[in-house]
């Protein structure tokens, strides 16, 4: 009591014990300690899981309109085509030919060239198991591994569409026999993008296929566009000393729209190599990739396969296959540079 006293005179030093008391934690009912009140205190609870950014989606949604589903007795397709590898004289529609004809003067008989594209149907396959436990306990299991699943067949089909090998998976436009690579230019530094290459890689498609291409990119590669100009060198052409604005036409992304180079959308993917290794920059004309498919993806659960474990198991299926539907490249009627619905640029 006496220190009490002494600690409302003023000036006074307090006795050392009240400043402890004054710094004490709390001594009734509270959230601090969980065995003293704090385990009554609820936080606020999702029942969803947090998912990904990277949902994907864009080149399916591209290649999907000319996709073709198979009946219900068939496993693959074969499709006739038109043999044109140049637009040459000659080799226009597989060898048809028109010619300019006198009066009374016999005409000459031309025949086309047939081919047939023959695929089948190949399979992806996911599969997870899961406790009875933990889908009684956690209702959002199971429509989140359905989820997780489609996302990542997504992934799976549009990586196959770029990268794929052909065997046992779709043929993809990197792999492609009409794929067109765009020679880097003399002196190319590493990591770098210029906008000779947009030009070329540009010039190389063909007019068809300008209005539907798009470019699909390694995001590395987005900061290049802020760089395109054309180099000015000095006198003996060693040595750059400037630039110029290029002839490249580039549009910022919107909100609601891709950046556009050279009109046509840029869509940044995980599927493209990082800068200056190839593929780091696609220009492709998605209507000019065959795909099939035998109906949506499959799914289903059993609760026999692990029935003495107590867990179900989740099978996933989707049977699909894809190609260009261009064979090679082709020559044009004028000049030498072959062209094709798909382009990409040398590693650099």
């Amino acid at each position: 009591m006496m220190a009490i006293a002494r600690a409302g005179i003023p000036n006074s030093t307090p006795d050392r014990r009240l400043v402890m008391v004054q710094s004490a934690g709390p001594t009734g009912v509270n959230e601090s300690v969980g065995s003293e009140g704090g385990f009554l205190v609820q936080s606020d609870f999702q029942d969803q899981l947090l998912d990904d950014l990277y949902a994907g989606g864009d080149i399916l949604s591209l290649i999907n309109p000319g996709k073709i589903g198979l009946s219900a007795n068939s496993n693959g397709i074969r499709l006739n085509g038109v043999d044109e590898t140049s637009r040459a004289n000659g080799s226009r529609a597989g060898g048809i030919q028109a010619f300019w004809t006198g009066e009374a003067q016999q005409k000459t008989a031309t025949q086309p060239k047939f081919r047939q594209i023959s695929m089948e149907l190949d399979k992806l396959t996911g599969l997870c198991y899961a406790t009875d436990e933990s889908l009684q306990d956690a209702a959002v299991l199971e429509p989140w591994l359905k989820e997780a699943f489609n996302t990542e067949f997504t992934f799976k089909l549009e990586d196959a569409i770029v990268n794929g090998t052909g065997v046992g998976m779709p043929l993809g436009i990197l792999n492609s026999g009409a794929l067109v690579t765009v020679s880097k230019e003399a002196n190319q530094a590493a990591n770098t993008l210029l906008s000779m290459n947009i030009l070329k890689m540009w010039s190389r498609l063909p007019m068809r296929s300008r209005k539907n291409a798009v470019w699909l990119i390694n995001p590395d590669v987005e900061p290049m566009f802020g760089q395109l100009s054309m180099p000015v060198f000095n006198v003996d052409n060693s040595q750059i000393v400037g630039g110029l604005p290029a002839y490249v036409s580039y549009t910022p992304p919107t909100d609601s729209a891709y950046a556009k180079l050279q009109g046509r959308p840029v869509i940044p993917t995980e599927y493209n190599n990082t800068l200056s290794g190839l593929g780091d920059i696609i220009l492709f004309d998605p209507t000019a990739y065959l795909a099939i498919d035998k109906g949506q993806m499959q799914q289903a659960s059993s609760i026999h396969v692990r029935f003495i474990y107590d867990e179900t198991c989740f099978r996933f299926v989707y049977r699909f296959n894809g190609q260009p539907k261009w064979r090679t490249a082709r020559t044009p009627y004028k000049g030498s540079n072959s062209q094709s619905p798909f382009v990409t640029l040398q590693a650099r």
